[in-house]
């Protein structure tokens, strides 16, 4: 699945759970770290941990892919989820103000999304 799919189906996944602010960049001409961030805010700590949950639960489910790393499951402020060529972000959003990556990441192109498909 190429970077651009991959973080299109990531972005409705998390606006169908109610995630907030759900933004898509791509970056890889900005970095070879990966293609394409995609960022977004859940309400509460409970909700960052879902969000990051149907993300798992759902690409999973529908394409068999697992991420490589996830780290921040335990403080559920900042949680990250690398697929490679695809990195998602599901912030408090206290956290998202704080690390600020739409600013961080501001050169990098926003795909938009249609919610409605």
């Amino acid at each position: 699945m190429k970077g651009l799919e991959l973080s299109t189906a990531i972005a409705k996944i998390l606006d169908a759970k109610k995630a907030r602010e759900v933004k898509v960049l791509k970056i890889q001409d900005l970095t070879i770290v990966t293609d394409y961030i995609v960022i977004a805010t859940g309400t509460s700590t409970t909700q960052v941990k879902a969000l990051a949950d149907e993300v798992d639960f759902q690409l999973e489910q529908q394409f068999g892919l697992q991420p490589t790393r996830v780290e921040g499951y335990e403080s559920k402020n900042w949680i990250l989820m690398d697929y490679d060529t695809v990195i998602v972000h599901v912030f408090h959003p206290e956290a998202r103000n704080y690390y600020n990556l739409d600013k961080l990441w501001a050169d990098g192109e926003e795909i938009t999304i249609d919610f409605e498909k």
